[in-house]
């Protein structure tokens, strides 16, 4: 069944329209779980914004860190797409979450923040944290929408904890659908009743370990093949098991950014 949409607002479905129209020009595939709405607000999913960029083809310069902190990093990131440059600035400051001693329906620990604390960026449990990491995804990500023109009118998922999928998202399907677009048959919006993202099944620091020892990896490769190479190694995917959903697409997220940077240089040479 389709999800609820907010009739009331008859901008937002110019907005919605907008950014699939952004993607199909871009000739990015996206499916119907890929964009939603949090209170009227259209929020597309943080791996579908890297594909577009990706798509366009933008040029990135060495992010500048502003803040580097234990628990916070602030980067400004640079981006250019041909004679068109748009910058963003990127923050990320950890709130850790306690125990409350309740269980979800999924039987996992409901955490709250600790009293007198504040962030923007959630970690549960035993899941590494990556400040940079998220600071870095969130800036690129502002600045890929604001060169496709989207800015103000589409939201990144890792803007905030809240822009996440939740059982009170309003989904976007009624667009494709009512369009009778060709992808109506994609694959349906995200159940209420998925689990939480994936925690880190190692300690921080065996995590940051992990992390530190790929991307080394990935910064050294001078050839696309060893990208191929490196995501369909045994090591490579037990280690990606062993990491949380944000160490994992972080890593992931370096290597598409080297492996796209090598395919333009070797199509410029």
């Amino acid at each position: 069944m389709a999800g609820r949409r907010n009739n009331n607002d008859g901008d937002n479905r110019a907005k919605l329209d907008k950014i699939y129209e952004v993607f199909d020009k871009h000739n990015v595939p996206v499916d119907r779980g890929a964009i939603w709405e949090v209170q009227g607000t259209p929020v597309v999913k943080h791996k579908d914004v890297e594909r577009l960029g990706a798509a366009m083809g933008i040029k990135w310069e060495k992010p500048q860190i502003l803040r580097a902190e234990a628990y916070e990093a602030v980067i400004i990131v640079f981006g250019s797409v041909g004679d068109k440059s748009e910058w963003s600035i990127g923050e990320a400051k950890i709130m850790e979450m306690i125990d409350t001693g309740r269980k979800n329906n999924w039987g996992k620990a409901i955490r709250e923040p600790k009293e007198g604390t504040f962030g923007n960026y959630v970690v549960t449990g035993n899941q590494a944290a990556y400040p940079y990491a998220m600071a870095e995804k969130r800036a690129k990500d502002r600045v890929i929408l604001k060169l496709a023109d989207l800015h103000g009118d589409a939201y990144s998922s890792e803007e905030a904890d809240d822009f996440r999928q939740a059982d009170n998202d309003e989904r976007s399907d009624n667009r494709r659908d009512n369009r009778g677009d060709s992808r109506s048959d994609a694959k349906p919006a995200a159940n209420d009743d998925k689990p939480p993202a994936r925690e880190a099944s190692v300690s921080k620091e065996d995590g940051q370990a992990i992390v530190q020892h790929w991307v080394k990896q990935i910064d050294e490769m001078t050839r696309t093949k060893q990208a191929m190479d490196i995501a369909a190694s045994k090591e490579f995917i037990a280690d990606m098991k062993k990491l949380s959903s944000n160490g994992e697409d972080y890593v992931m997220g370096k290597l598409s950014d080297k492996s796209q940077e090598l395919k333009r240089a070797a199509h410029a040479g």
